[in-house]
């Protein structure tokens, strides 16, 4: 009788010692399961950061230079001297092109009229016609032989600043001239490709 009870007390014994070693073994692998857990949260917390960081940069930089191109904005309106494969080369300050018989369309026919005052000043304000010879690209589109621009034809459009641009004058001549671009997408475009290759300073910039 003395033996079967101490059996049954060893026995209790073991079982107990067998399910506290079972509770503390789930106990650690939870704690471990946890800290896993929060090591994962935080790098992932880290790392959403980092990926919201990097597009509200591009994005706040991007709305930078719309501003830039918003501001710089003239009204090319003169006589085209060149149609090249990827814009035109135009002279402008006419501003006489603006009155309101002539403002129904963007490409005024060469038959027409115009002349650039010899005192007209470009102003330094959004707006402002643009004087001198510049290249225009992204012009709307043109429907028909007759709608396609030809030189000596008129152009009147918005156009935003999209740095320079290098052509053939005459001969073997290059000039450079202010790049306008009728499209403020593309103008911002161009300039954020602008910033990149020069480390910051933008098209839009320059005056």
């Amino acid at each position: 009788m003395g033996r079967c009870f101490k059996f049954g007390q060893d026995l209790a014994d073991n079982s107990q010692n067998v399910i506290m070693k079972f509770f503390a073994a789930i106990f650690f692998a939870a704690l471990n399961l946890s800290a896993q857990t929060n090591d994962l949260t935080t790098t992932n917390a880290a790392a959403a950061k980092v990926e919201t960081n990097q597009p509200a940069s591009n994005i706040q930089r991007a709305e930078q230079i719309r501003a830039e191109c918003l501001q710089g904005r003239r009204i090319i309106c003169g006589k085209i001297l060149k149609v090249l494969p990827d814009g035109l080369v135009v002279d402008s300050g006419y501003t006489d092109l603006l009155r309101p018989a002539l403002n129904t369309s963007w490409l005024v026919p060469g038959s027409v009229i115009a002349s650039r005052p010899a005192n007209v000043i470009e102003k330094r304000e959004p707006g402002a016609v643009g004087v001198g010879v510049v290249f225009l690209t992204d012009m709307p589109k043109s429907r028909g032989a007759a709608a396609k621009p030809k030189p000596y034809d008129y152009v009147v459009l918005l156009g935003y600043p999209a740095g320079q641009y290098t052509y053939t004058s005459v001969g073997a001549v290059q000039k450079t001239v202010r790049h306008f671009s009728a499209n403020l997408l593309n103008a911002v475009k161009l300039n954020l490709e602008a910033a990149e290759t020069s480390g910051g300073s933008t098209a839009a910039q320059v005056k």
